[in-house]
This record gives C-alpha cells, structure tokens and sequence, in this order.
C-alpha cells in the first residue's frame, strides 16, 4: 500500500518545518510539500495534489479560519491543528461540513498526528478528546453523549476497537473469551447508536471516547 501523502501547512516557517521533519520520521506517511496559507493554496493543491492535509492554524486561529472555510469543501481531508480550544466549534463546525478530517491541539504528538491523517483519509472524523468539550459546545459535529455511559470494560474494548482490532485480537489483550468480547461490542453499539463496528468508532471519537 503507497504512502499517504501529505501537504504540510502553515502560516509560521517554523511551523512548516517542524511539521514536516516529524511526519517524516512516521510510517506510512510522505510529506510531499511545505506551504503558507496564502492566497495562491488551491494553486498549491493543484499541483501537490495531496491525500490529507495537515494545517497549522497557528497563534490566530480566528484569521485563519477564514481561509480555511474558503477553501474546505475542496479539499481533502484536512487535520486542523488549533493553540487552544477558543475556536474549536467553529473549526468541528467546518469538519463537520466538509466530512472526514481531524482537530487536534497544535502540541499533539507525531504519533496521534500520524494516526489522524490516516483515519481522515480513511473516511473517518478524529477529534482531540481534549477539544471534545468545546466541539460539543458548538453542536452539529459531536453525537448525543449516550444516555446510558460506557462502563470501564467497554471502554477498554472501544479503544481496541479504534485500533483496529478483531474480536479475537481484543479477546487475547484483555484476557477474555471471544464471546465476552461480542457481547461488549453489541452493548457499545447499542449504546452509541451505532450500526456498526465502524460507525462506533467514528462516534465515540467525536465525543471524545478514545484515543488516537
């Protein structure tokens, strides 16, 4: 399976560069180009012709926001990297309309950075569960919370759920036979309202539930 390739940018040179050397130094991923959110972008992405992008929305989040909602609906999934969470409805708000991305915080780990851009251009909508709250204050982006919560063992079997692991896989891990396992992911769904194993997963990111 090729890299994903991925667009880096950033308002801040600085920015760009620390960006890029961490995503090279991750699997899967290839950084195809460096470039500021300037007017000339849908030009850049013309030419990059990038899988995801991951953009650095930088110390004034409000302004670049703008930006970003001129060019979102077309783009390619985008993981938005925010200072703080001042502004993150309206950045899950813009997620939220343009379909799979990420918002993370700009001091994210190359690891859960990684693993977001993969999960945006695999169709699925990553948020930071430190962000949650504040995406949830802006609504439309963030599921109902459930009305009945996750008990601590669904919640161990939901993140190993995130991270792509069979019934069987999740089994081994928590020491559990495979039909405890079924059990626990029938009660997730039911719970999250959720029509399947994916759909789970999509939904408890968004509220903030596991892990990237």
């Amino acid at each position: 399976m090729p890299d994903l390739r991925v667009l880096v940018v950033a308002d801040s040179l600085l920015a760009r560069v620390g960006l890029a050397a961490l995503l090279a130094a991750q699997p899967n991923l290839t950084v195809i180009g460096q470039t500021a959110a300037s007017d000339d972008l849908a030009a850049d992405l013309d030419v990059y012709r990038p899988d995801a992008i991951v953009w650095d929305l930088g110390w004034d989040a409000r302004a670049a926001l703008g930006q970003l909602a001129a060019l979102v609906s077309d783009a390619p999934p985008l993981v938005i990297l925010l200072p703080d969470d001042a502004h993150a409805a309206a950045a899950a708000a813009l997620l939220g309309a343009a379909g799979p991305g990420g918002l993370l915080h700009r001091d994210c780990g190359p690891d859960q950075l990684s693993a977001a851009l993969l999960a945006a251009a695999g169709g699925l909508l990553v948020i930071d569960p430190a962000l949650a709250g504040a995406a949830l204050a802006g609504g439309g982006v963030v599921p109902d919370a459930p009305a009945e919560p996750l008990t601590p063992r669904e919640r161990e079997v939901l993140q190993l759920l995130a991270e792509g692991l069979s019934n069987k896989a999740i089994a081994l891990r928590l020491d559990i036979s495979d039909h405890t396992v079924k059990f626990h992911v029938n009660a997730i769904m039911t719970k999250l309202d959720a029509q399947s194993r994916t759909d789970a997963v999509v939904r408890a990111m968004r509220l903030g539930l596991v892990l990237l």
